[in-house]
């Protein structure tokens, strides 16, 4: 008995829930602004600027002729 009861409610619940007329879908009103940009671009010119570049790779070229090491660096023993 108790459980044809709470079907019961459930389903009657259930159609009160799904009759009420909610307005779901809201409207609204949207305005749109002109955007104007304006960009200023100063140019400075240098010249005579060096770039130094570091490579990832430890045998690139351009490494291995800067690390290069001569006979008088090496260490005498006395």
């Amino acid at each position: 008995m108790k459980a044809i009861l709470t079907i019961i409610a459930i389903v009657f619940f259930g159609t009160v829930a799904m009759a009420q007329n909610v307005s779901k879908e809201v409207k609204v009103e949207t305005t749109t602004v002109g955007v104007e940009l304006i960009v200023e671009i100063q140019e400075e010119t240098k010249k005579n600027s060096e770039v130094a570049r570091l490579y990832m790779f430890k045998n690139s070229r351009i490494k291995k002729a800067l690390s290069f090491r001569t006979k008088r660096n090496k260490s005498k023993l006395a």
